[in-house]
């Protein structure tokens, strides 16, 4: 069962980056090309950035256990420079997610979860690499409704 302030924390969180996304056009120092790096946190695992030709970049993380359970979470990261330094940044983008988890060896089936996701966070650009620390909202919609949060930080390689 959802908690009303986990919906009013997830729906501000959405809508802030919303108007982030359409209110600013000032870009921080990202480098170009594909960012591949990995994420510690909740959950930890392999991230990765690819660049568009439009304003937001495309963000992925994947994670996983050898044993029951995939994750993979996407977002639009729109970023912008945080104060006078152009290496230190904030992006913040509306996502999506989608998991499967094994139910084990006597279960006659998987049990799969998706929904909608919104991320927030800091970046710091070290010539290729960036090093960030982020917060994410998501709200499950498929198999239940229910409200979670993660995040994590995270080092990226940019080729």
């Amino acid at each position: 069962m959802v908690k009303n302030h986990t919906h009013f924390l997830w729906a501000g969180l959405l809508a802030a980056c919303l108007f982030l996304s359409f209110s600013t056009t000032a870009v921080a120092q990202r480098p170009s090309g594909v960012g591949i790096g990995i994420q510690l946190g909740r959950p930890s695992g392999l991230s990765l950035n690819l660049p568009t030709s439009g304003r937001a970049s495309i963000d992925l993380l994947a994670a996983w256990d050898l044993n029951d359970f995939f994750f993979l979470n996407g977002h639009a990261l729109f970023q912008q420079p945080l104060g006078s330094d152009p290496h230190l940044g904030l992006f913040y983008g509306p996502g999506a997610f989608i998991g499967l988890r094994d139910r084990g060896r006597w279960e006659f089936s998987d049990e799969v979860y998706a929904g909608i996701s919104g991320t927030i966070g800091l970046n710091y650009f070290i010539d290729r690499f960036e090093i960030y620390l982020r917060a994410t909202l998501r709200l499950q919609l498929i198999d239940r409704t229910d409200g979670g949060a993660g995040g994590g930080l995270g080092v990226r390689y940019y080729f």
